[in-house]
């Protein structure tokens, strides 16, 4: 049946089969007035791509492209956790670490020199619960990008992969993700791989990309029906102009740069980089002398021309010579040195320096009671007690910068840090600390994702946390000249910005903990990416050789300024005892004992302070409210009731225990009052339980002091 909405179009919808449920993708029932707008059905799932495209280009010497991804509480039939807000307000880190995941393959796909000014949205209107909705919101960004008519290389696709009793899986429910050892996302076009992002719990690398494989081959129903769908609609092409560098000009800038460049700019950095802003004020001195008043107008063409000079000579210095800016072979790592425990007062810092990247990283532990709440439109939120934090002010690059909170690059950063040292961290119930970890970067000049990974693992290794293994991160750049791939190891940054691609890969001696790759190209075959995974392992093995020289192990003791925590764990059912009503009885704890006591739901029981002592009295009072009575183990106990058959004795806080007349002496007892009187303290042996938790006694063979 044909339905008429408001727009006076008729609604089309298109559906295949992917990964093992229909996918439908459907338009012109909602979005009357955007550019293109297509909702996205997958399972329970929907999800909204809105695109908005401005009708002329914009002054700016970027592309103008804003991805975003929006949570919406009501589409898991949630209300947000907060006490006070209870709408959705500044994205919560989630989402904007998806909004990347979102924009990372598609950004490449538009030409160069394009400037309108683009907005994607994807809103998760319903989420079924049994999957993650992220890749679907991908689908849908790009399947109202490819509805616009603007010059978008699309369509692109992705799918999360992970890998439970060796079989890859995709859209995994929460059980089988806590049981995976892989969290792999790839997002791709028809011809190649566009993005890779992964977790991985030290897996090998021949996995990896396995899953990768496995992954591209998904993808593909979804990317043919986005191409059905814009058949379809065959909606009209935009007119547009690109922005590029005046061929005339580039010849004159080439023709200038020509016998100044190239064997003379290979030089360490930042010697380097000083050299190419000298070259480059003494080209624009030149230019303006030549051109006169007329080169105001011109200035900023011919300075992207000057630095595309400069790229075309990194690349020409790598493909010709195997040389790279600063004279580096490419399998060659820049100077490495490392420190720790220079900050007295910290739980444990770090400082890891690369070259002329150094980042400084410092530790705190705290109770668990401190760990981060998440409240995201997920349901199974949890908490974290682990949290990595990443900041690079303006100075670290050489500008003046006003300072701000941290943007997409600093949070994606920080979680690319922390995911890569999730899987060696301890449980919290080997090590009940709540840790937050940051990275101050002090000075940049590429991979500092990769600087905060080793700074991090030093700084929590000299806080005395117990990681399983310590972990490595290297960057890494490729370039393709032809067919041929160019890997270099520990990118800089003047060939991370020539090159076609950069991806970080960390670890320990054992395996992978987490991969970024990011490709400026429109796409690459799998095989090209397994050559550069293979070819960082050297690398990041040589750099964990020297992180290791520096701490071997993490330190036995904490800090003497880290809090002392100590755990037990106790009968759920038992929570209620040491609570007690209204929380009476941990209020008297904490106040009589000075300790900070935490609670899990599942008995975990933490307790925190600065001295021993106060520890020690909170436990014992603990275990005297909650102890299980245990058989063969002998009791200090408090006669409660005597009756004629025997006695019952109090032996821990609600638990009473009867001494049978017979069990009192080995002489016969005539009377129970002969031995026992209500308030005497015996000592007495647990030698039963029955079916019905009644306690049987013995005096016999205890010795009474």
């Amino acid at each position: 049946m044909s339905i008429i909405n408001p727009s006076g179009k008729d609604i089309i919808s298109v559906t295949t089969e992917f990964c093992g449920k229909p996918l439908t993708l459907e338009v012109n029932r909602v979005g009357f007035r955007t550019t293109a707008s297509v909702l996205v059905t997958y399972g329970d799932t929907v999800v909204l791509g809105s695109a908005m495209v401005g009708s002329r280009p914009v002054q700016m010497d970027y592309f103008p492209l804003s991805i975003d991804y929006e949570e919406k509480m009501y589409a898991a039939g949630k209300i947000s956790g907060s006490r006070f807000i209870k709408r959705e307000g500044r994205p919560s880190d989630e989402a904007i670490l998806i909004g990347r995941l979102i924009d990372r393959p598609i950004r490449p796909l538009f030409p160069k020199g394009y400037r309108q000014e683009v907005q994607v949205v994807s809103s998760v209107l319903s989420m079924d619960p049994s999957f993650r909705p992220d890749m679907v919101a991908m689908i849908a960004a790009s399947s109202a990008l490819m509805l616009t008519g603007t010059p978008f290389d699309g369509p692109v696709a992705g799918v999360r992969v992970g890998r439970v009793n060796g079989e890859f899986q995709a859209f995994m429910n929460s059980e089988d993700r806590d049981a995976s050892d892989l969290d792999l996302v790839v997002a791709g076009i028809e011809s190649g791989i566009t993005m890779v992002e992964a977790g991985a719990n030290e897996v090998a690398e021949d996995v990896l990309i396995d899953a990768m494989k496995w992954a591209f081959e998904a993808i593909q129903p979804a990317i043919k029906l986005q191409k059905e769908l814009e058949q379809k609609i065959a909606p009209a092409v935009q007119d547009y102009t690109l922005i590029l560098p005046n061929e005339e000009i580039q010849t004159a800038v080439d023709a200038w740069v020509e016998g100044k460049i190239g064997e003379k700019l290979r030089k360490p950095y930042p010697e380097r980089n000083e050299m190419v802003n000298e070259l480059r004020w003494a080209f624009h001195e030149a230019m303006a002398e030549k051109l006169g008043d007329e080169y105001d107008a011109v200035h900023d063409e011919y300075d992207e021309a000057f630095t595309m000079a400069i790229h075309k000579d990194v690349r020409a210095g790598i493909v010709k010579d195997g040389l790279r800016p600063d004279g580096r072979k490419l399998d060659e790592i820049r100077v490495l040195s490392s420190e720790v425990g220079f900050l007295p007062r910290a739980h444990g810092s770090s400082l890891f320096t690369r070259g002329v990247t150094q980042g400084m990283n410092i530790v705190t532990l705290a109770p668990l009671s401190y760990a981060q709440m998440v409240d995201t439109m997920e349901v199974n939120d949890g908490e974290r007690s682990y949290m990595h934090h990443y900041n690079a002010p303006g100075y670290t690059v050489g500008e003046v910068r006003r300072l701000s909170g941290p943007g997409r690059r600093e949070i994606g950063h920080g979680y690319l840090a922390e995911r890569a040292l999730m899987p060696v961290l301890p449980s919290p119930e080997e090590f009940p600390y709540a840790i937050r970890s940051v990275t101050e970067i002090m000075s940049q000049n590429g991979s500092t994702s990769m600087a905060a990974t080793c700074s991090s693992t030093l700084a929590l290794m000299d806080a005395g946390v117990p990681l399983k293994a310590p972990v490595s991160g290297i960057a890494m750049g490729l370039m393709m000249d032809g067919d041929t791939a160019y890997v270099l190891s520990d990118i800089a940054d003047a060939e991370d910005f020539a090159g076609d691609m950069d991806f970080k890969v960390t670890g320990t001696a054992k395996g992978i903990t987490a991969v970024q790759m990011d490709m400026k190209l429109h796409g690459l075959p799998v095989d090209v990416l397994a050559e550069a995974i293979k070819k960082s392992t050297p690398g990041r093995m040589h750099i964990l050789e020297h992180m290791l020289t520096t701490l071997a192990a993490p330190r036995e003791a904490l800090s003497p300024y880290a809090p002392r925590i100590e755990k037990i764990k106790i009968n759920p059912e038992k929570i209620g005892a040491v609570i007690g009503k209204g929380g009476e009885v941990i209020n008297k704890i904490t106040a009589e004992t000075g300790a900070m006591i935490d609670i899990k739901d599942d008995g975990l029981i933490t307790v925190a302070s600065n001295d021993t002592a106060s520890i020690e009295r909170a436990l014992e009072w603990i275990r005297g409210l909650t102890e299980e009575p245990e058989v063969g183990k002998v009791y200090t106990g408090t006669v409660v009731t005597i009756k004629d058959f025997g006695a019952f004795v109090n032996i821990m806080p609600g638990t009473d225990g009867m001494v049978h007349i017979s069990q009192l002496s080995d002489a016969r007892v005539e009377r129970v009052e002969d031995v026992l009187e209500e308030g005497q303290t015996v000592k007495v042996l647990l030698t039963g339980i029955d079916e019905r938790g009644r306690l049987s006694l013995t005096m016999k063979g205890v010795e009474q002091k």
